[in-house]
């Protein structure tokens, strides 16, 4: 049974807000009943193994999949059923492997984050305007990538063009940043910088909602972890109440142990 995560009352309407959402694609079922509220500013994990139905999840928040419809169904975003897919990415910005698979051309980095304000790959015929440059210098500094910015995405390492699609997600100031499998594909080194940038960003006051499998990822800022597993959530509590040896090695199915060090959490013997 799914454990509930207790949440506080606010008088401004949910960030997100699913009850009972079923996904199919073709035959079968990618999203199972799901329901679960988030708010604004909240720094969130969720966790579960490869297959579980997390990029699924993620797609159903940027309304590329939507539920079967029933009578009991909640699908809504700051309130409202209904989005514009372009006025919605001005408050939740997602970065995922898809688009960087999407950015594997020759597009300096500045051109990215650019794109971020006429949510394109890359620019075209768009009006760049003197109020867009000056955010996009903005995100270069906050992020430390200026150095960067003249530099072709096929020419960066997977951390570095990670950096600067966070930087397209950032232009409209979302109040939350969606991070789909962040870290695959990066060494130590990247790992170590992602990390501390995700904490600088959480700081700042955008909220995170981490997908991952791994739990290296979770960021000490994160305070929720949402479990999922087989299209369905499975847990949704405190993060001290969910990385528990008998829950992450339920979830994964193998015996582990789960150490906490200064914040961070780590699986071994497995």
């Amino acid at each position: 049974m799914t454990e509930k995560h207790s949440l506080k009352k606010t008088s401004r309407p949910p960030l997100l807000e699913f009850e009972n959402v079923t996904v199919i694609k073709g035959d079968k079922n990618v999203l199972k009943s799901l329901s679960v509220t988030i708010q604004e500013g909240e720094h969130i994990a969720i966790l579960g193994p490869n297959g579980a139905g997390k990029s699924s999840f993620i797609k159903a928040v940027n309304r590329e999949y939507y539920p079967q419809p029933h009578d009991d169904v909640v699908f809504r975003i700051r309130g409202e059923e209904f989005w514009d897919v372009f006025a919605m990415r001005s408050f939740i910005g997602i970065v995922s492997n898809d688009l960087q698979y999407a950015y594997t051309r020759e597009v300096s980095g500045r051109e990215v984050i650019l794109s971020g304000f006429f949510s394109s790959i890359g620019l075209f015929n768009h009006t760049v305007t003197p109020a867009m440059e000056e955010r996009t210098d903005e995100i270069l500094k906050f992020l430390e990538i200026e150095h960067l910015q003249d530099r072709p995405m096929t020419m960066m390492s997977s951390g570095e063009a990670r950096r600067f699609l966070i930087g397209r997600a950032l232009v409209h100031r979302p109040a939350a940043l969606v991070l789909d499998e962040p870290t695959t594909s990066l060494d130590l080194h990247a790992l170590h910088t992602f990390r501390n940038l995700m904490r600088k960003i959480a700081q700042s006051g955008t909220g995170i909602i981490l997908v991952t499998h791994n739990l290296h990822d979770i960021i000490p800022e994160i305070t929720r972890i949402i479990l999922m597993d087989d299209g369905r959530f499975v847990g949704d509590g405190e993060k001290e109440k969910m990385l528990t040896d008998t829950k992450i090695g339920g979830l994964f199915n193998i015996p582990v142990k789960v150490r906490e060090e200064s914040g961070w959490y780590y699986a071994t013997g497995y």
